[in-house]
């Protein structure tokens, strides 16, 4: 049984009883009868409060808690402490302002409360980084804070689905070059079931191996994984639910989606592009530089062989059709860097 439909019971009967009592009392001022007064209001009090319960019970609750869910820890905290410096800007205010004439003495007080509650919860939400900064900044530096000082600082990093499919994650998480804790929303981790539950079978190995993926992250102590209920309201796509809720904590959003990554692009919210990483730590051949190449099929021009070096960059060698599976030894020619990757070209050394 829900908590919604034993909340629709218990305000069915709240509200049967208070209409079978107000329907009692019309009934003896009225001189109509009682009886019939309170089982007709008796009846409506049941069906107005099995309908509209939940209205003023667990909707509003569930509403507050998707709010709260919505808002990054940051911003809470800076709502909060704001909430408490209104108040007790109002609260010393509160006295002098009592001392007022009637009735300006007993109403702005309250006003008072209302209006630097409010102010003060707006003024630290919007200044909540510059009051980060500054409170980072502020406390006096022992020997072992200003050796903490040199760590670096901690971020959230959203994971999407096709990063957490792709499985390199793990290995770079590993490493200990990602800084920060890597954030996994439950919408998330419900796209990856879905695709590991599809009847496809290689949508279905794609997310399994996603969930073995973040089986890996949650077991590494190097790199926190922590997965979150927040959710977006009002949006049904994965991709824009991650786009917002990223502009809501300030954080970027790690994936390898080309598409994702213009449209948060767009929006203004940093992007960790995995794809962008690995062709940034290939190796850099430059014309004249030898390298070793196994030759493993013949390229689209005459005479042509490829081969691949050990990051994926595909390495074209004139004439090295003759060489199919033996290792040569190759001399760079020319380097195209496209959207697809990176191309080396090459030919045979000579030998002597």
């Amino acid at each position: 049984m829900s908590v919604e439909l034993i909340f629709r019971l218990v305000g069915m009967v709240v509200f049967g009883v208070l209409g079978a009592y107000l329907g009692n009392y019309i009934g003896i001022s009225t001189d109509q009868s009682p009886i019939f007064a309170a089982t007709l209001l008796g009846l409506v009090g049941m069906l107005f409060g099995l309908i509209m319960t939940p209205y003023f019970t667990t909707r509003p609750v569930r509403a507050i808690r998707r709010i709260l869910l919505s808002v990054s820890t940051q911003t809470l905290t800076s709502g909060l402490t704001g909430l408490v410096v209104g108040l007790v800007i109002a609260a010393l205010l509160s006295f002098p302002l009592s001392l007022l004439p009637s009735p300006f003495g007993e109403i702005l007080p309250f006003v008072a409360v209302l209006v630097f509650g409010y102010f003060g919860i707006a003024i630290f939400v919007m200044r909540q980084t510059d009051l980060s900064s500054l409170i980072r900044l502020t406390p006096a530096r022992s020997t072992e804070d200003e050796s903490s000082s040199t760590q670096p600082t901690y971020r959230t990093v959203l994971l999407d689905t096709s990063v957490i499919i792709d499985g390199r994650i793990a290995d770079i998480a590993r490493t200990g070059f990602l800084v920060g804790t890597l954030l996994i929303p439950r919408f998330v981790l419900n796209e990856l079931q879905f695709i590991a539950d599809s009847s496809d079978n290689l949508r279905r190995q794609r997310g399994r191996r996603g969930i073995e993926v973040i089986s890996q992250l949650q077991k590494d102590t190097s790199t926190p994984l922590r997965i979150s209920d927040m959710d977006v309201e009002g949006v049904r796509e994965v991709d824009d639910k991650l786009v917002v809720l990223a502009r809501q904590l300030r954080c970027p959003i790690l994936t390898n989606d080309y598409n994702l990554n213009r449209i948060a692009e767009l929006q203004g919210v940093s992007v960790l592009n995995v794809n962008e990483l690995a062709n940034a730590v290939k190796l850099v051949f430059l014309p004249g530089e030898s390298m070793e190449v196994n030759v493993i099929q013949e390229g689209k021009e005459s005479g042509q062989g490829v081969g691949y070096l050990d990051d994926g960059t595909m390495v074209v060698v004139e004439d090295g059709r003759n060489y199919l599976n033996k290792k040569i030894d190759v001399t760079v020619t020319k380097v195209l860097q496209t959207a697809a990757g990176r191309m080396i070209f090459g030919r045979l050394e000579k030998e002597g």
